[in-house]
This record gives structure tokens, sequence and C-alpha cells, in this order.
């Protein structure tokens, strides 16, 4: 079988562009340890109606609970779901468990995470917002507002953040789930 040479050297070229963060505006926070830790997560497009395969785990996922869009966080340890208000111009990330469904309340860094978008290109900071009976500290819901949430399309981007000294970060995808774009 011929191996295409330019499929060999653009491999491992886009592979150190995941890993370095490659092609992120100069005015995005980089600071942050969580942004830099995609080996800790799996990039999967999911959404309402849309199925993805987990080649990590060999699972699939569909939408979330808050009929959000799920990703792994921690290579299934942990799972985050992604929810937007486009009218309340707020993002809101669930942490679940394992099983895709239940709560899994964690202790953040700060009691934040971070929601950075792809195109247009923003980020937002996301605070804790304790769910009914979530306490010491723990929480399984952030929450964060910005303008540009407010315009109503897909959005693709990481959720990262810092849980008991881990990093943690997961790409997302959004699929098409029936509102109409301008």
């Amino acid at each position: 079988m011929k191996m295409n040479n330019k499929c060999v050297l653009v491999l491992p070229s886009l592979s150190m562009a995941i890993l370095t963060g490659c092609g992120q505006p100069s005015d995005l926070k980089t600071e942050n340890p969580a942004a830099s830790a995609v080996s800790q997560s799996d990039s999967h497009t999911h959404g309402q109606s849309a199925k993805a395969s987990h080649s990590a785990s060999g699972h699939d996922h569909g939408a979330g609970p808050h009929q959000g869009t799920l990703a792994d966080w921690g290579g299934g340890k942990y799972h985050v779901e992604f929810t937007v208000d486009h009218a309340d111009q707020q993002a809101t990330i669930y942490i679940l468990g394992s099983d895709e469904k239940m709560p899994a309340p964690v202790r953040a860094t700060d009691d934040k995470l971070l929601l950075t978008i792809k195109n247009p290109a923003f980020q937002v900071e996301l605070t804790a917002v304790p769910l009914d009976g979530e306490t010491d500290g723990a929480c399984s819901r952030f929450v964060g507002k910005h303008e540009k949430l407010g315009v109503v399309q897909e959005f693709a981007g990481t959720i990262s953040g810092q849980v008991e000294g881990t990093p943690y970060a997961a790409d997302f995808q959004e699929a098409a789930h029936g509102h109409e774009h301008p």
C-alpha cells in the first residue's frame, strides 16, 4: 500500500498544534494551566441529535441530561455538558460522572472554570453555582455570561479547569439542533 508523505508530515504537525494551542489569538488568556492539558481530553462532536463514538473507551455519547453537548473530561472519569441560553447570553457547564447522567461535584480552583470558544474567538470565566444539596465547596454547575453567547450558532471550543490540583480540558462541538441562523 502506498502512503502519502504529506499525511505523514501533517499528522505530527497537527498533533503539535493541538498540544501547543496553535492559532489562539494573542488577546486570549493563556496562563491557565488547564488550557494546555489537552492530553486529559478527547475531542468529539456531540449534540442533541448526534451520536459520536468515543474511541478511547469505546462508548457513545448522546445529548446530555440538560439537552446539551457532551465531552469527556479526564478520559471518562468526568463528562462536561455545554449548554447555552442565547437570550440571556449565558453558558452553563455541568460536570457529570462517568455515566454521563449524574452530577459529579468537583472542587475547582477558585470555584472557576474557563470556556474558550473558537469562532468567534473569546473566553468566558465560569463561576460555581451549586445545585440544591451540593455542599462543602464542591459544585457540578458553572455559569458565565458573554455578549457573544447571544449569537445563535453552533459553538465549538474547550472547557478547562483545575480540580484538586489536576488540570482538565475537553474540546466540544455543538451539532445543529433545529434553530435558524440569520
